[in-house]
């Protein structure tokens, strides 16, 4: 697989103009990728593209998968970021979501991972769990922040279709979830962690200053970006490509030089909804001088007159030529957008 993936990107060298501000290891599970498989691709990636001296590069870690001298070696093959799949500090929790590791390699291996030069760490925390009193969501956070960690990416519960899960919620054997409760631990989420002095930059993230995720923060920004490997999603700035999600097919095709992707080449219209969709879950707003750009005046000021009921509803401030959600709005972000959105 990393042979086709390399090979992947020697096909698609010329598919990004600007120099590369970040990489990503992400997807599955890639901190189980070997140090000879992972310093290879770092290697060919520097030798195909223009790859900023600062780049970002951050590699997705369970925190069962972490150990010393894992830690030194990827230090030593250029990751300096690490994104780490906590969910929970409590062992309960991870049971229900039928995770691999228990709270104490979490509780272990954060402070391993710093002691070890990685100060730029990442974890996921999830709220909203039928079993997860606010007591234990308070504790969650509160070990996050005695724990020292700069960033965080906290995520409701949701109940995808057709998962074990929605079967099991169908079936009453699990309880379903409470959107009241999950309403209420963002808000003790946004609480305890500006407190702490993080700036909450997107609907999901939080950062200390100096700490947000350069990487997602290009997603929101419409900075045109290149995936890699099976079901890969990238994104020039016109239209979107997404490859073949089966492992065999893909290793097939690229073996054959062919890259297996579909793609869908993006309207005037869509471009101007993902806008409004990733810009409303960013602490800077939806830009109206931005909107002007995308489309034209006319249509900035229907948006500013849609938004118009949610300032009402102290759901959204206008502010320097910018709407904004409110706490009580970022909660229902989704649905404000998609009110937004132009047809």
């Amino acid at each position: 697989m990393v042979q086709a993936i390399c090979k992947e990107a020697a096909l698609r060298n010329g598919y990004l103009k600007e120099d590369i501000a970040t990489i990503f290891f992400g997807g599955g599970t890639p901190s189980l990728i070997t140090i000879d498989d992972l310093q290879f691709t770092i290697d060919k990636l520097h030798s195909l593209f223009s790859i900023n001296d600062d780049a970002e590069i951050t590699l997705e870690a369970n925190p069962d998968d972490i150990t010393e001298q894992k830690l030194l070696q990827w230090k030593q093959a250029g990751i300096n970021r690490l994104s780490i799949g906590v969910q929970s500090f409590f062992d309960e929790d991870l049971l229900w979501m039928n995770r691999a590791h228990n709270a104490q390699q979490a509780l272990n291996n954060i402070p391993l991972a710093q002691q070890n030069g990685f100060n730029n760490i990442s974890i996921d925390l999830i709220y909203g769990l039928p079993q997860l009193t606010d007591e234990r969501w308070i504790k969650n956070i509160e070990t996050a922040i005695q724990l020292n960690v700069p960033h965080l990416s906290c995520y409701a519960l949701t109940i995808e279709p057709n998962t074990a899960l929605q079967k099991m919620i169908a079936l009453h054997k699990k309880e379903n979830i409470d959107a009241e409760k999950q309403s209420r631990q963002f808000a003790t989420l946004i609480e305890y962690l500006t407190e702490a002095g993080c700036e909450h930059y997107e609907i999901s993230n939080f950062a200390k200053p100096g700490f947000r995720s350069k990487h997602n923060s290009s997603y929101w920004q419409g900075k045109a970006y290149l995936g890699l490997g099976p079901s890969a999603h990238s994104y020039n700035g016109e239209s979107r490509q997404w490859n073949v999600s089966n492992n065999t097919l893909y290793i097939k095709s690229i073996n054959e030089s062919i890259i297996p992707f579909e793609s869908e080449h993006l309207s005037s219209t869509q471009k101007l909804n993902e806008y409004i969709m990733t810009s409303l879950r960013t602490m800077e707003g939806l830009s109206l001088q931005k909107i002007k750009n995308l489309s034209n005046e006319t249509i900035a000021s229907t948006v500013l007159n849609d938004a118009t009921k949610f300032i009402q509803e102290d759901l959204m401030e206008r502010k320097n030529g910018s709407l904004i959600l409110t706490q009580k709005g970022k909660f229902l972000a989704d649905g404000i957008a998609a009110d937004l959105f132009r047809v």
